[in-house]
């Protein structure tokens, strides 16, 4: 049993091809790519955590959303983000939050759709993980965008994650909320 992490799928969401300038011609080529990359990854027994944006359609599109909620192996779990409504929340995941604080290992981790600034457990090492933003940054030494925008389409493990996090700068706004805690 493994974790896997990811953000912004967009399920059904033409323009976001367009917003995120994703490399796939039509949504069902981008959608296929997606499911296939998901499939190479995670076993049916790991644990899939999808911080928001899992999908986008109409409220009559429940059948899609069925489709590809399960084509995506393993135990999902979301955590809401700006774009899931009632069709994506009414999934049967085995989990739904607005943030999750979880343990994966030796790595305590706080799970949401924003970035934030700061969290519990920020002080003593807690990583955040975030989407929402897509290609719009990838985040901070202490905080990981883990979309499919920042990661070629498909899940990551932790041991991926907290190695980019090693790589990325300390957040600018780091010593605003946290006055003398280095990373």
């Amino acid at each position: 049993m493994a974790n896997w992490y990811t953000a912004d799928l967009h399920f059904g969401h033409s323009r976001i091809i367009e917003f995120c300038r994703r490399p796939f011609k039509s949504v069902a080529e981008m959608n296929a790519a997606i499911i296939a990359s998901f499939q190479a990854c995670v076993g049916h027994d790991d644990d899939l955590w999808i911080l928001g944006d899992f999908a986008f359609g109409r409220a009559d599109d429940t059948k899609r959303f069925e489709n590809w909620f399960h084509s995506l192996p393993g135990r999902k779990h979301l955590i809401i983000g700006n774009h899931d409504d009632e069709a994506v929340v009414s999934l049967p995941w085995e989990s739904i939050e607005n943030l999750a604080e979880i343990q994966d290992g030796e790595h305590a981790l706080v799970l949401c759709h924003y970035p934030m600034i700061t969290w519990n457990g920020a002080r003593r090492g807690a990583l955040q993980l975030f989407g929402h933003v897509h290609d719009q940054w990838q985040g901070s030494r202490n905080s990981v965008n883990i979309g499919v925008d920042q990661w070629d389409f498909r899940p990551v493990q932790i041991k991926d994650i907290a190695r980019r996090a090693k790589r990325l700068p300390v957040n600018k706004h780091w010593t605003d909320v946290e006055h003398g805690n280095e990373l």
